[in-house]
């Protein structure tokens, strides 16, 4: 029997696109490209995920597996003699321990969707970006997703208490462990949290919840200069603590072009500063945190680490702060043909890699090119979007190697959020040594021997 005959014969006809359904499928988040693939699967069950790996693994199929779409690294690239494993159908909060303050969720489930069914109980998800409406929680585990309160909370890989995964070979390994502590050997499930799909399909996780904010203070402050910046980040966590939940810095670019450039929102404050920085706290009492954010940001001024502020007086207003750091299609639609970058590095060395990434730059394409940077400053990832007029491969890769190579003189990663997939794994090793390397390749090639688990992703096996 066929392959794709036996896999229907598991999923049923609903559960399997084959010709136009597949190519009517969009490549990326941006809808640009149509879907390559032999087949496009969608399972309801871990058990049916196992059955479909354990034929696949028979026959050396490989098996793509797919998220929400908002990765940006290709890392769910597919093409025609591929399998397509979505877990949409996957998509249920199975239940909320309020008490232990857990959670049990279906890997398809759309991060916004936990969002809502927890805040019911009182309680929060942390992780959040700006892809919260689509992207999905297997995604976020497969890519060690980070977002906009990491400074607080942590990576995924902090939320993550338990994982049910299906193997290669259709092995379901469940270890769906709901204790914060548990010291038990090797902890098996961070062999999966940032493997983008290479070892297992992750089908279902047990995550950490926390108690809701009770209060929440918002700003937007203004610096003219990068030791304002990171004098203000340094203060902050001084005066707020374990309550600074965010600190998010955009630079002048990227704040002039949605708001003066595009007219995409109503700038809060002046554009023509260098640095416009989102401070937010999180607490447990609104007039004691108010007071406590109103008082480190007059002494931040006292000490001349801002150059101007403005402290959302609603909900509201705090969004529509947030709006300008989160509207990603607006920042990057202008510039295109152009490509985005996600890097991390110590922030003592972000002036310098900037100026000199916009010397390079400007020395190879002159007034063509554009450097727009933003970023979890807090958290030592910047955000970088590059154009210069030019999409063309060949131009492309002179961008990468710009911002990539000089990463490696100052311990920076050519990843700090969004995987390596396809598109940066070229310059993996600039990031992970070779010894690190073929660890990757003895681990990989022990758990899926015949190369089925998104095949060529993150790195070749030989």
């Amino acid at each position: 029997m066929d392959i794709i005959d036996q896999i229907e014969a598991i999923v049923g006809k609903s559960g399997l696109l084959i010709g136009g359904d597949v190519s009517a499928r969009p490549l990326n988040w941006m809808g640009i490209g149509a879907r390559q693939a032999k087949a496009i699967v969608r399972p309801k069950s871990t058990e049916e995920v196992s059955i479909i790996l354990k034929i696949c693994n028979q026959a050396k199929q490989s098996i793509i597996p797919l998220g929400g779409l908002t990765g940006l690294v290709q890392g769910t690239n597919s093409g025609p003699d591929d399998i397509v494993l979505s877990l949409e159908r996957m998509n249920a909060v199975e239940s909320i321990d309020a008490t232990g303050m857990t959670a049990v969720v279906q890997a398809g489930t759309v991060l916004q969707k936990l969002h809502e069914e927890v805040e019911k109980q009182g309680l929060l998800f942390p992780l959040d970006l700006g892809a919260r409406g689509s992207c999905t929680i297997g995604g976020n585990i497969a890519t060690n997703a980070g977002g906009n309160q990491v400074l607080r909370y942590g990576m995924m890989r902090e939320q993550v208490l338990g994982l049910e995964v299906v193997l290669a070979d259709g092995t379901i390994l469940s270890s769906m462990n709901a204790l914060l502590k548990n010291n038990t050997g090797y902890d098996l499930k961070h062999l999966f949290i940032g493997a983008e799909g290479t070892l297992g399909i992750v089908t279902r996780a047990v995550l950490r919840l926390r108690p809701k904010p009770a209060s929440k203070n918002t700003a937007l402050i203004a610096c003219d200069n990068f030791n304002q910046v990171s004098g203000l980040l340094r203060l902050m966590g001084e005066q707020i603590g374990g309550n600074l939940t965010a600190f998010e810095v955009m630079w002048q670019e990227h704040f002039k072009l949605l708001t003066d450039e595009t007219k995409r929102h109503t700038p809060p404050l002046p554009t023509h500063h260098a640095y416009y920085v989102i401070v937010e706290q999180d607490g447990a009492n609104a007039e004691l945190d108010t007071k406590q954010f109103q008082n480190a940001l007059e002494l931040a001024a006292d000490k001349k680490m801002l150059s101007d502020a403005v402290l959302a007086q609603s909900k509201a207003q705090a969004q529509a702060i947030w709006n300008i750091r989160e509207d990603i299609e607006g920042l990057v639609m202008p510039l295109m043909p152009g490509a985005v970058f996600d890097v991390s590095l110590p922030i003592a060395e972000m002036e310098s890699y900037i100026s000199g990434l916009k010397s390079a730059l400007e020395q190879e394409w002159g007034d063509k090119a554009r450097l727009v940077v933003f970023g979890h400053l807090g958290d030592c990832n910047l955000h970088l979007v590059v154009s210069v007029g030019d999409g063309e491969e060949t131009t492309i890769k002179a961008i990468n190697k710009i911002v990539y190579q000089p990463l490696q003189a100052i311990n920076g990663s050519v990843s700090a959020e969004h995987g390596i997939g396809i598109e940066k794994k070229p310059y993996l090793a600039l990031s992970r040594s070779a010894e690190e390397l073929n660890l990757m390749r003895v681990v990989k090639s022990s758990l899926d021997p015949n190369n089925i688990m998104n095949p060529n992703k993150v790195f070749n096996l030989v």
